[in-house]
């Protein structure tokens, strides 16, 4: 049941259902066990066959894992780091949404040298350009999806080789 249509973090669960149909059943599996083990709920948390919400800081969908706006919008409305301090806040804030950003550590490299000891701290052009970056990235984050098994891409690999013979062959031939 974990990991297989239930997710579990601390106090927060989602049972997951590919088929609306089983949706049901699985609630109750899941109710079941809850009341087997004494477990209570808080009904004003509780959001039931829904597509997507959030959870532990994300919003997850039919589609994949979105960062949740929010995050987004208090680093892009974050002034310059003005000391060490607020340098490190928002090195936290991008270190939670680390996997939405593509090379977060090459992003994020003109500002190491500030977190040395005995480095004054001296936020230039670099550290400017890196920052206005980060948030122009984040203006359209990625959506993660989940993995694709091995067997359906190996079948599009074959599907693509045999368009592309049949192209080479067929010059004239349009697929639709």
């Amino acid at each position: 049941m974990l990991h297989k249509n239930v997710e579990c973090y601390v106090d927060d669960v989602v049972v997951k259902t590919k088929k609306r149909s089983d949706h049901l059943k699985d609630l109750r599996v899941v109710f079941e066990r809850l009341r087997k083990y004494n477990l209570k709920m808080n009904p004003l948390k509780c959001a039931f066959g829904v597509t997507s919400g959030k959870f532990l800081g994300f919003v997850v969908k039919h589609r994949g894992i979105e960062v949740d706006q929010s995050k987004i919008k208090a680093i892009q409305n974050m002034p310059e780091p003005r000391n060490l301090h607020e340098l490190k806040s928002l090195q936290g804030r991008l270190a939670f949404i680390r996997r939405f950003i593509s090379n977060l550590a090459g992003r994020c490299q003109p500002f190491s040298r500030l977190m040395k000891k005995d480095v004054p701290f001296v936020w230039d052009e670099a550290c400017h350009n890196a920052f206005e970056s980060i948030k122009k990235y984040l203006s359209s984050p990625p959506v993660l999806g989940a993995s694709v098994p091995k067997n359906s891409i190996e079948n599009n690999i074959q599907l693509r080789l045999v368009f592309m013979q049949l192209c080479f062959f067929f010059p004239t031939l349009k697929i639709i």
